[in-house]
């Protein structure tokens, strides 16, 4: 029954329509601010990473009601929400003072050591450094860290907002194509890795010298049109917090390290990040407010799209299968602006006889479109939840990311299609 075509038909009605919820987010910001007796309500609807849980309960409701409780409860619990646990779990422990403390001061040695502006140098390493380390830390803690970085050299009020979403636009493409150094890294690689055997030698020979290459330019324009804008490292305000022991920033960088290294293993990490909240108690003098309020409607986003991404697959998987490799490119690149990338390479995983051309353009294109949208890419949410307050109405409209992530994108397609 929840496969039959009337179930199948209401599924992708009400992702349709939480499509639409999501691009008309801000309107609801606008609304709020209309009518403020009902601005609680209207804020909530006006949160981008509340649009897909709450469809999602609305699918999970219409299935009780058409298939039966059991049958919905049996559907919910039929899905893997790993992906959702841990980008929770990495944003916290990634966006914490000990770790933000080391990583500032590592980037700053750099900057300082290079003969030019600090603001440049960190701007750019904030856009092209941090984006390529999600290789290594995975992207949803490199998207993390990168936004705490930037939020208060570009994503400030008094900057204008095309710039603002050109450098949203170039910071989410980076941080997409940024993970496919490693094997391990990029949801949408991960998804495709094992089952085609693609290890990480093949994807830094393959994919990753491209994408660096496309990273550096990137984020090297960006940074020479928003040079008269990049504020300085407020160094007083660094002074006067408590400094960060050493050993305090070690110990967390170790529970990050594990975290990653447990990825897959979700009762294992979240064991560990347990652990990380009580170090954070005990140490508390040298912690600053967790950012657990983001982490939680973050993860609450990507298991909204998980549930109602599930039953996508009747019209997702032919489209994927029955393409040529060079329109297999271009319409990855589209359907993941509407998507998850790495919903739309576990579709093609699944799929046989893929010839080598088509799995590689699959790829190419979830990655290239992976900054279009805030839904396009599993780590969007966590840089939109930690940026938005520096826009209009603190919401992030969907046009105006489309367009500012419109030329990296398409670099990064002609560096993924040429070279």
């Amino acid at each position: 029954m929840l496969h039959s075509p009337l179930m199948q038909g209401l599924g992708a009605a009400l992702f349709g329509i939480a499509l639409a919820h999501t691009f008309g987010a801000k309107y609801f910001e606008v609304l709020a601010h209309r009518h403020p007796r009902h601005a609680g309500l209207l804020h909530l609807l006006g949160e981008v990473e509340v649009v897909f849980g709450f469809w999602a309960f609305v699918l999970i409701a219409v299935m009780a009601l058409v298939a039966g409780g059991q049958a919905a409860i049996s559907y919910a619990e039929s899905l893997q929400y790993t992906e959702p646990l841990f980008v929770f779990v990495v944003m916290v422990v990634a966006a914490s003072k000990p770790v933000m403390e080391a990583v500032r001061r590592t980037l700053e040695s750099v900057a300082h050591a290079l003969p030019l502006p600090t603001a440049w140098v960190l701007a750019w390493l904030g856009l092209a450094a941090v984006p390529l380390l999600g290789s290594f830390i995975t992207e949803p803690a490199a998207m993390t860290l990168a936004a705490l970085m930037l939020r208060p050299q570009i994503f400030r009020q008094d900057v204008p907002d095309r710039l603002k979403y050109a450098a949203l636009g170039v910071l989410f493409v980076n941080v997409s194509i940024g993970g496919t150094l490693t094997a391990y890294a990029a949801p949408p690689v991960l998804m495709v890795a094992g089952v085609w055997q693609w290890d990480t030698a093949f994807m830094a020979s393959t994919f990753g010298w491209k994408a660096a290459l496309t990273v550096l330019v990137n984020a090297t324009g960006m940074v020479f049109f928003l040079r008269k804008h990049l504020a300085p490292p407020r160094a007083s305000q660094a002074q006067q917090a408590p400094s960060v022991p050493w050993i305090v920033s070690a110990v967390h960088l170790l529970f990050l390290a594990g975290v990653v290294a447990l990825l897959h293993h979700p009762v294992l990490f979240l064991g560990l990040f347990l652990l990380f909240l009580g170090f954070t108690q005990a140490y508390a003098r040298f912690q600053s407010p967790l950012i657990l309020k983001e982490a939680l409607l973050v993860g609450f986003f990507l298991g909204g799209l998980v549930v109602l991404g599930g039953l996508q697959r009747w019209w997702l998987q032919p489209l994927v299968s029955d393409l040529a490799p060079n329109l297999l490119f271009f319409c990855a690149m589209a359907l993941t602006a509407i998507t998850d990338n790495a919903a739309l390479t576990y579709l093609g995983s699944l799929t046989v006889g893929l010839s080598d051309a088509s799995k590689y353009m699959l790829v190419a294109g979830a990655v290239a479109g992976g900054g279009l949208t805030v839904i396009a890419n599993a780590p969007n949410p966590a840089g939109a939840a930690l940026l938005r307050s520096g826009f209009e109405n603190h919401s992030i409209g969907v046009g105006g990311l489309f367009i500012g992530a419109l030329l990296p994108t398409a670099l990064a397609a002609l560096f993924f299609l040429i070279l």
